[in-house]
């Protein structure tokens, strides 16, 4: 049964390549996946062309609010860019291959960078939020990998040359860009005060649903990946108020301006 799955998705992996290459995607030099509530960074692109998950057969597409659901092939600062609008996650009963489909699509490409962004919650208590955090390092908790039995992981996942690059460009555009690692747990619930309290021990600063099977898919094809977390809210036990997901893409929507500034800085220094 597993070598049947296996074989299932190798398929639908090339379908996907090869609609995508049909397309002009593989030209990009930087691919970005916005988490929920960012989407309006793909508003900046020049000279967009919007490519609806629904028009790509082998498309993964999600059903989970804030995540609009098309690429958006472009330019930012004349680099060629694509920008993958809204991620599948495995609690919307998707697994783990199927979850990095396109990131492993996009490696499969040429296309040498990728750049993920997620809505987190934050760990740290003096952290003002909504905060930005860039990604060195990351815990998976969802109890599962992207890796097939002939793939190798990565003891480092995210680039060390993208992770300085991002830090100039918060310098250069004067936006706060706090540094951490980001444990991802399966969901969809949110995590409880118990399990923050874990989290801190364990060294996070930062918890969500997404981004870490995406990112050791896409070091494994040999792309060189950074990540940067939106934390929307203080995580259970540091928040005094019930979480929710309108709060989440709220708070996506009121750092856009300086996520946006950050990333445009990004792309040229890249």
């Amino acid at each position: 049964m597993r070598e049947e799955r296996l074989d299932h998705e190798h398929q639908a992996l090339g379908s996907l390549q090869h609609e995508l290459f049909e397309r002009e995607v593989g030209r990009a030099r930087i691919a970005f996946v916005l988490g929920s509530g960012l989407g309006s960074f793909a508003d900046t692109i020049e000279n967009p062309q919007v490519i609806p998950y629904a028009e790509i057969e082998s498309m993964p597409q999600s059903g989970v609010p804030g995540h609009a659901g098309e690429l958006v092939v472009g330019e930012l600062a004349g680099v060629p860019v694509v920008v993958q609008k809204g991620r599948v996650h495995l609690y919307e009963g998707h697994d783990s291959r199927e979850a990095t489909r396109c990131v492993r699509a996009f490696g499969l490409l040429g296309i040498p960078n990728l750049v993920l962004t997620n809505a987190a919650g934050g760990i740290e208590a003096d952290w003002d939020v909504p905060a930005l955090m860039r990604i060195d390092d990351h815990i998976n908790l969802q109890g599962c990998t992207p890796l097939g039995p002939h793939e190798t992981g990565h003891r480092q996942v995210y680039d060390e040359e993208l992770g300085a690059a991002l830090e100039r460009a918060a310098a250069e555009s004067q936006v706060e860009l706090h540094r951490g690692v980001y444990a991802a747990i399966p969901g969809p619930s949110y995590e409880t005060a118990a399990e923050i309290r874990m989290l801190r021990w364990a060294g996070a600063s930062a918890v969500g649903m997404s981004t870490v099977q995406e990112a050791v898919a896409a070091r494994a094809s040999g792309m060189r990946v950074a990540a940067i977390s939106t934390i929307t809210n203080p995580a259970a036990g540091i928040s005094e108020t019930p979480l929710n997901h309108d709060e989440v893409v709220e708070a996506g929507r009121l750092v856009s301006e300086r996520f946006t500034r950050l990333l445009k800085t990004f792309v040229p220094l890249a």
